[in-house]
């Protein structure tokens, strides 16, 4: 899988300006009214989804800059925090009550993407939310500065056991980048 070390390193420099307060009350939110005992941010960068987590929710996180995990671990010394890849999670099976991403398999290239889901699936025990830029044909971002692709989750989460509970758009007042958002319950 090709990582673009330095692109990601100035995104963890900019970080802090990236934070959207509303999609970490959404995420932690619905988290708790799911009554989950532990999550997965897969692709958590410093951890600005899970900023809002109480320190006594079992919280970790993952992602493949250490940059991004070493600032995480700073400023939320109470989760924890890997270095890793979303094509090989370094979790047993089903450890997880809620793993989620959020405009992460946006970045995951077609050759990658069925094993990125697969290992969603095998690490979730109950619940896998999907936050991402949508397209119905999965189309490539044109004249974005890294490889992006559009993602239709809905799609692939079709070919596994699951319930889908809801594929909706984000509302723009708590996304104004206009993603899909896809919550899934394993059967």
């Amino acid at each position: 899988m090709s990582y673009n070390t330095e692109y990601w390193n100035k995104y963890v420099e900019n970080s802090d300006s990236n934070y959207n307060e509303e999609m970490a009350k959404f995420i932690r939110d619905l988290a708790v009214s799911l009554r989950v005992q532990n999550v997965l941010e897969v692709g958590c960068n410093s951890g600005n989804d899970l900023k809002l987590f109480p320190q006594e929710f079992d919280v970790s996180g993952i992602d493949p800059n250490e940059s991004a995990i070493r600032k995480a671990s700073q400023s939320l010394p109470y989760f924890k925090f890997k270095v890793g890849s979303i094509t090989e999670l370094p979790f047993e099976d089903s450890s997880f009550d809620f793993v989620f991403t959020r405009n992460v398999l946006n970045y995951i290239g077609d050759e990658n993407m069925e094993k990125s889901v697969n290992e969603l699936f095998r690490v979730s025990r109950k619940y896998i939310l999907n936050v991402e830029y949508f397209s119905d044909n999965e189309s490539q971002i044109p004249d974005a500065s890294i490889s992006t692709w559009n993602r239709n989750m809905y799609k692939r989460w079709l070919d596994f056991k699951v319930k889908i509970i809801s594929n909706v758009d984000m509302h723009e007042e708590i996304d104004p980048k206009k993603s899909k958002f896809t919550l899934i319950r394993k059967i």
